[in-house]
Order: C-alpha cells, then structure tokens, then sequence
C-alpha cells in the first residue's frame, strides 16, 4: 500500500477536469440521516482504472467522469483557494481535554453533528470521557478536513485511510455532493503548485465554489444534481 500512496496522484488540468493517477479506488458514497447523525450508504459502482478523470465543471453528462463538456460550456477553473497550511489557517477551540482546530472549509455534510451535541460543544465538556470520544468522531468524519482534533500534547487525532476518492451524493439535502479524497493524496493545481497534502479533503465537482478547487457547500444552495443523478 506504501507503493500505491506514492503513485496516487490528482492533477488539475486548467479549465478542465481532475486527472486521477496511481489506481486511485472510485465509488459513491451516500450521506444519509440516522437520527440526530449522518452516515454512508454505499452507492453506485464505478468502473476502477488506473487514470480517470472527473467532471469538475458540473455539466458533464456521464458524471463523474469528464466528457468535454467544461470544452463545451467555456468552463472557466480558476484556482481561488488559500495555499496556506491547514494549521495556519485554522482557529483552535480548547477544551479540557481535547483542542479542536477548525479551518472553516465547510461542504455541509453535517457529520459534525452527534447524538449528544455537535463537535464544538462535545470539545467544551471533554473532560467527559463520553463527550470527548464523540467529539474525536465527529472531528474526524467531517469529509471536508474542517475539523481535526488534537489532543492535549498537541498530536493530531486522525482516522487511518487507504488512498481512494468517494463521490458524495446527499439524499437528505436531494443534492449531488463533493469529492472526498481520502488518505493523503496529492493534489497538483494547474499552475504545477502542490497543495498541502491531507488525509481528507473534499473537492469541488459543481463547478461553482467560490473556494475552489475545494468544496464550499455550494452544490447545496444551487440544487446541484450530478447529470447521473437526474
């Protein structure tokens, strides 16, 4: 696995789509509603390859893959991101017995919220044990990288994830979602600038985030639905 987390690899093609190197898993995941939490369903299932690439401009027609269509459509990709690090950019929370850092990069994928509070308030009363192993969870399902836990020697609280690339679709919000890369796979921008290299990152597939290349919960305000969804 060592071998495949060097040769996985996503390239931003200008204007264009995301190039996926390095036999990078595909497969769709579903956010759904469990009460007052969320969790995966599994969804359609893809063709694996060992390069793809992904409709970034949101109007391909055989989603979620490219088709040309961003050629079509004049899809203009610019990169408006910060390039600081996750750790400069993010705001820390401390709790009693578990910090929280929070970088604000929201796609609303809701998994922050947990049966007893979400991940903010669990962090505020975490020298309860209960709370504290709720916050770690919820921390730690956001697809997004918002939110990671550190505990209190300052070591950052991760899942463990092989590399692979989940496409998200929500049926509560009845929207298609972002790209969730998983597992620390670089991400090249067009201009050739390697952006900080995380364990969970979601990336825009709208077409329209205002942060992009990530998700900035867009699809949601927009109502966009994946041409394989509709």
């Amino acid at each position: 696995m060592m071998e495949k987390n060097k040769l996985a690899k996503i390239k931003i093609l200008k204007n264009g789509p995301y190039l996926v190197t390095g036999n990078v898993p595909l497969a769709e995941r579903i956010i759904v509603p469990k009460g007052k939490m969320y969790e995966y369903k599994n969804g359609r299932e893809f063709p694996q390859a060992e390069e793809y690439a992904l409709c970034r401009c949101g109007q391909a027609k055989n989603a979620p893959f490219c088709d040309g269509s961003h050629e079509k459509v004049g899809f203009i990709g610019e990169e408006k991101a910060s390039r600081e690090t996750f750790e400069d950019r993010a705001d820390m929370f401390e709790g009693p017995a578990l910090n929280l850092l929070d970088d604000n990069r929201c796609a609303l994928a809701r998994f922050c919220h947990r049966k007893d509070g979400n991940v903010w308030e669990l962090t505020e009363y975490s020298d309860n044990p209960n709370y504290r192993a709720e916050a770690i969870i919820a921390a730690s399902e956001c697809p997004a990288g918002r939110l990671v836990a550190y505990d209190k020697t300052g070591k950052p609280i991760e899942p463990k994830y092989e590399p692979a690339i989940d496409i998200l679709q929500d049926s509560e919000k009845e929207v298609s979602g972002p790209i969730f890369v998983k597992g620390a796979i670089p991400i090249e921008s067009s201009d050739g600038f390697t952006y900080e290299i995380r364990n969970r990152v979601t990336l825009c597939r709208c077409g329209k985030s205002r942060n992009s290349p990530f998700c900035d919960a867009t699809h949601i305000s927009i109502k966009f639905l994946d041409k394989g969804k509709e």
